[in-house]
C-alpha cells in the first residue's frame, strides 16, 4: 500500500510555476507556466520520481486550470500531461485557446 502524502499546491509567481510542497517544505513537483498576452502557456509538469503515483501532477494541473478560469484567459497546453489531463476532463476544454 502506498503511503498518503500531505502537500499543498501553491502558485509561486516569482518562479512562474505551481508547486506541490510537502509539509516538510520539499517541492515534490511543479507545473511551469508563462503568460503570453491573453494566453497562459504551460510547457512542462515535473514530479520527482519518489513522489509519483500520488496524484500530484493531476492536482497541479487542476489547480492551475482552475486559476486560469478565474482570469478569463486561455491555455496553451504544450506539456503532454496537461494536454492529456484536459482531454480526460472535458470541463476544461473551453480554456484551450
Amino acid at each position: 500500500m502506498t503511503e498518503q502524502l500531505e502537500y499543498d499546491v501553491v502558485d509561486h509567481t516569482d518562479a512562474s510555476r505551481y508547486e506541490a510542497r510537502l509539509t516538510s517544505g520539499v517541492v515534490a513537483g511543479f507545473l511551469e507556466y508563462r503568460t503570453e498576452g491573453d494566453t497562459i502557456v504551460m510547457p512542462s509538469t515535473v514530479v520527482s520520481p519518489q513522489h509519483r503515483g500520488h496524484g500530484i501532477a493531476a492536482r497541479l494541473a487542476r489547480t492551475a486550470l482552475d486559476d486560469v478560469r478565474t482570469t478569463g484567459k486561455k491555455v496553451e497546453p504544450r506539456c503532454w500531461y496537461v494536454a492529456e489531463f484536459i482531454e480526460k476532463h472535458p470541463e476544461y476544454a473551453d480554456l484551450v485557446g
